[in-house]
This record gives C-alpha cells, sequence and structure tokens, in this order.
C-alpha cells in the first residue's frame, strides 16, 4: 500500500477515513488521519475534524449528540453519525474532551483483539492494525454502542421514508400493496 504524509489545512472526514489520532507537533495537537491509502496531518484537533465533518454533513456536533441520546440513551463517550447516508460513524476511545482521544470508523473495523489488558488491536478492511491504548472490553461496548446508534439510524430513515411514500401516495397505495407468499408460514409485503 502506498502511504504518503500529506500537510492537509481542509481535511474534511469522508468514507475513505479509518482512524484519527492526536498527534503533538510542538505544544500544539494536530491530527493524524489515516484513510484506507493516504495519511495526513491536520492542524486541528481531532475533535475539530469530527466537528468540522458534522458541519459539513449540515448538522453540528451538539446536534449529533443530542440525536444519538435521543436514540439511543447513551450519555457519555457517545458515537458520532458525521453522515449518515454514507455510513460514516465514529467512536472515541475516550471522552472526547481528553487530548488523548482517538477516533475510529465503525465501517472500517474488520477485528479486534485483546492485546493487553490495556490496550486492544484493531484491524481494519484494508487489513491494516493499531494497537490502541484503550482496554479490549472498553473498545467492544464502544462498538456494540455505535452498532446500535446505526441500527437506530436506520431505522428512523426507513419509518421517514415510509411516512413520507404515504403522504405522497396516499391511504389507495398503501391499500393496493400486496402480500407476497414466502411459505406457507410466512407472509411478507413485497414492498419491504
Amino acid at each position: 500500500m502506498n502511504i504518503e504524509h500529506n500537510h492537509m489545512d481542509e481535511y474534511e472526514i469522508n468514507p475513505l477515513t479509518m482512524i484519527i489520532f492526536p498527534f503533538l507537533y510542538g505544544s500544539r495537537v494536530f491530527s493524524k488521519v489515516v484513510e484506507m491509502e493516504d495519511e495526513y496531518i491536520s492542524p486541528l484537533k481531532p475533535l475539530d475534524l469530527v466537528k468540522r465533518g458534522c458541519e459539513y454533513n449540515l448538522s453540528d456536533y451538539e446536534a449529533r449528540k443530542k440525536a444519538t441520546r435521543m436514540l439511543t440513551g447513551i450519555t457519555h463517550k457517545i458515537p458520532i453519525a458525521i453522515d449518515p447516508f454514507s455510513s460514516v460513524y465514529f467512536l472515541p476511545t475516550i471522552s472526547p474532551t481528553k487530548t488523548g482521544c482517538i477516533w475510529v470508523s465503525h465501517e472500517h473495523v474488520l477485528d479486534h483483539r485483546r492485546h493487553d489488558p490495556h490496550s486492544t488491536r484493531v484491524i481494519f478492511r484494508n487489513k491494516q492494525a493499531f494497537i490502541l491504548p484503550v482496554s479490549y472490553s472498553s473498545f467492544e461496548k464502544q462498538l456494540l454502542r455505535t452498532s446500535l446508534l446505526r441500527t437506530r439510524t436506520l431505522q428512523r430513515m426507513k419509518e421517514n421514508e415510509r411516512r413520507a411514500s404515504y403522504l405522497i401516495s396516499g391511504r389507495k397505495a398503501q391499500e393496493e400493496r400486496q402480500p407476497v407468499l414466502i411459505n406457507e408460514r410466512f407472509l411478507f409485503d413485497q414492498n419491504e
């Protein structure tokens, strides 16, 4: 894999972004962003990149946090749906306000293993692996929380589609839908 170190002032989190590390540059905290085939250095802190990603996708960080709380009940170390339409969900390894927080793309995690009692080896879809300073159980919990957020977000999106379809088509279209017999025990709606 060809990995280049590039300085990027205007980096935007996107579907290729796998992980965002804090990167000390002198006395400042920058971000080291790892994509599927590239690496970039941004002068923004990881949390600021996440906030910027939310804004780029027509929301803001606080609104995304509030929506996550409402959908899942999660109140701390909240995963963020930066762009749910492109499956861009990031989870923090520790409190996002702490300097050492690493942001991990849920979509790109292929596997994870206990490295030692205080760290986890995370393998990404491109087979690249990183040892993160977070316990296996904590990382596992963050993955599960993010899965819950993704599921609830998709459910909400489907429900909104159904409502929009009903408003556009009206009751008649709903009544015309024909059930399809899958086998003698289960009937499934053809349109779902």
